[in-house]
């Protein structure tokens, strides 16, 4: 338990360093090339880009070592304390001080996240029991929040479009999250019955997307904005699509049920006290001007 508590504390420093790269590198790039092919291109020229990257694959490997010694319920909270590090070094990075407000609102998205999760804890399920019409509406469903999130976001300037854009990106990666399960199950039966299941294909085109809208949402405002979204949002889609896909099941009655609202609660309450933030403004003004 110890080897998962520090190496998930491990994943989610490397988490936080690979996001401030990558969002200082997205940052300096012109807003005409959002959503574009263009950006990712520019993007893997920029060195300081492709060590965020690599360190986020640092990561990845610090998670997988945390989840082989203890359970999601308690490697998912503890690396959601990359915000904790995450948006302060930002904000240093930009030579600017948060206040209070700043604070409170990164520590209640961290907090809350982690209430949620603890509380809800998401266990079991076959993603072998998953039937075409499950997977249908979750596509449907899915695409339809990413498209008004998208639409939303383009009547939006500053943070808030940046958080709008996060969530979409975190939709699409929560999706991949569940993609990514039934592709490693189906590889337990060999290669060529991954490659013959359409979940494989899929797995790269929202990985693909993913990535985009992730870097999207890194150009488009501050670290404050896009990051607390994308953490809140794709675990919260990830379980969500599991419970519908997989048949996962999470812990409910009283007073769990009311824990896990009041957790995603203090989400909301601190995503929106941080893109209201006039400092967090002007971290993004400051980055505008950088770029």
């Amino acid at each position: 338990m110890v080897i998962a508590v520090l190496a998930s504390l491990a994943a989610g420093v490397c988490f936080a360093v690979a996001g401030v790269m990558q969002q200082w590198a997205a940052a300096a790039r012109p807003d005409a090339e959002a959503f574009t092919a263009r950006l990712l291109g520019r993007l893997v020229r920029d060195p300081l880009w492709r060590c965020g990257i690599g360190l986020a694959v640092v990561a990845y490997g610090f998670q997988s070592l945390a989840l082989a010694y203890g359970p999601l319920s308690l490697v998912q909270p503890l690396i959601v304390a990359e915000l904790v590090f995450a948006v302060p070094l930002s904000a240093q990075l930009h030579r600017m001080r948060l206040g209070r407000r700043e604070w409170l609102g990164t520590f209640a998205v961290a907090s809350g996240l982690a209430l949620a999760l603890v509380s809800a804890r998401p266990h079991g399920g076959d993603p072998r029991t998953a039937g075409a019409p499950a997977w249908l509406l979750t596509v449907g469903v899915v695409t339809a929040v990413v498209c008004a999130a998208l639409a939303t976001a383009r009547r939006l300037s500053g943070p808030w479009r940046a958080s709008a854009t996060a969530l979409a990106a975190g939709a699409v990666m929560g999706t991949q999250s569940v993609l990514l399960a039934s592709t490693v199950d189906r590889l337990r039966y060999g290669l060529p019955t991954a490659l013959a299941a359409w979940q494989t294909y899929a797995l790269v085109a929202t990985s693909v997307g993913g990535l985009l809208l992730i870097q999207s949402a890194f150009q488009q405002g501050p670290l404050a904005a896009s990051m607390t979204v994308l953490d809140a949002t794709e675990p919260v889609v990830a379980v969500t699509v599991g419970t519908l896909v997989f048949g996962e099941a999470v812990h409910t009655g009283w007073p769990l049920s009311v824990v896990t609202m009041a957790g995603l609660a203090l989400v909301g309450a601190g995503i929106a006290g941080l893109d209201s933030s006039p400092v967090i403004a002007a971290l993004h003004g400051r980055e505008r001007g950088r770029g």
